[in-house]
């Protein structure tokens, strides 16, 4: 008997989620061929060639994805972002910090010479000093709330106390680099201000008398103190910052972030029946 052939039926149509996007309108024409201009296709090829030839020998696509590509916990909302805030204001302060020490003389004869020429006569001198002057203000507002929201949303909890000991010691040089800023515009209210704030800390227990000491280069303030405030200010802090934002920001995507208190983990009843 001859083989009975049954029609082909046509195969079912793709779901609107599995499509493939439809193309950039004025980047093909209708063979599927690149309407764009032979340089620009040119251009997009070597960009993609340098990062395949870059990623082949630094393998910094897995470390990419391992930082960005994290799960989120449900319920994450702006308070989260406080973090993100607060480094940003820091790097705002180390771009600003740079511009104004190209024209900045640590020096007592020379300094608040130097930061009036920045103010009133360098370009944008005002401009670039008024963002470092209030994003000192803005970043330590910052650090206050994101450790704030830490604190109440428990983010301080088994396993992340190690992050929160980073966090803290990270206000504390945030304050520090603070106070050490204050000093170097060397007008009369930085300048008594100044001794107020190292006789206050010279009053500490054991280690004050030690402290005010090194912060005044000394056992009283002279001509060295406002270099030691400068390279505290622009070298040593700066550094220990960096070092231990990377810490941070390394635990926060390997231990994840934490819900809001305020939402339960839900409960599958067929685990909760076996467990029965």
């Amino acid at each position: 008997m001859p083989k009975l052939k049954l029609p082909k039926l046509p195969a079912p149509p793709l779901p609107p989620s599995m499509q493939p996007p439809p193309p950039r309108p004025g980047t093909t024409n209708g063979n599927g061929k690149s309407n764009l201009p032979p340089a620009v296709e040119a251009a997009a090829e070597a960009g993609t060639t340098v990062v395949d030839w870059l990623d082949e020998r630094t393998s910094l696509s897995g470390a990419t994805r391992w930082l960005l590509f994290r799960k989120v916990p449900k319920g994450t909302n702006w308070f989260y972002t406080l973090g993100s805030a607060t480094m940003f204001a820091f790097l705002n302060q180390a771009v600003t910090g740079v511009f104004l020490a190209m024209y900045y003389d640590p020096s007592p004869t020379h300094a608040y010479e130097s930061a009036r020429y920045i103010t009133n006569t360098a370009f944008l001198g005002e401009f670039v000093r008024g963002m470092h002057k209030w994003g000192s203000t803005v970043m330590v507002i910052l650090v206050f709330l994101h450790m704030g929201r830490t604190f109440f949303f428990g983010a301080y909890k088994y396993p992340r106390e190690l992050n929160w000991i980073i966090g803290v010691v990270l206000l504390i040089l945030t304050m520090t680099m603070s106070f050490t800023g204050y000093l170097l515009p060397f007008d009369q209210r930085s300048y008594w201000a100044t001794i107020v704030g190292v006789n206050i800390n010279g009053t500490g227990p054991l280690v004050g008398p030690y402290l005010s000491d090194f912060l005044r280069a000394g056992p009283e303030f002279g001509a060295t103190t406002l270099s030691r405030f400068y390279a505290i200010h622009m070298l040593l802090l700066p550094g220990l910052i960096a070092a231990l934002i990377g810490a941070h920001l390394y635990l926060v995507a390997k231990l994840g972030t934490t819900a809001p208190p305020w939402l339960k983990a839900e409960v599958d009843p067929e685990l909760r029946e076996e467990e029965a």
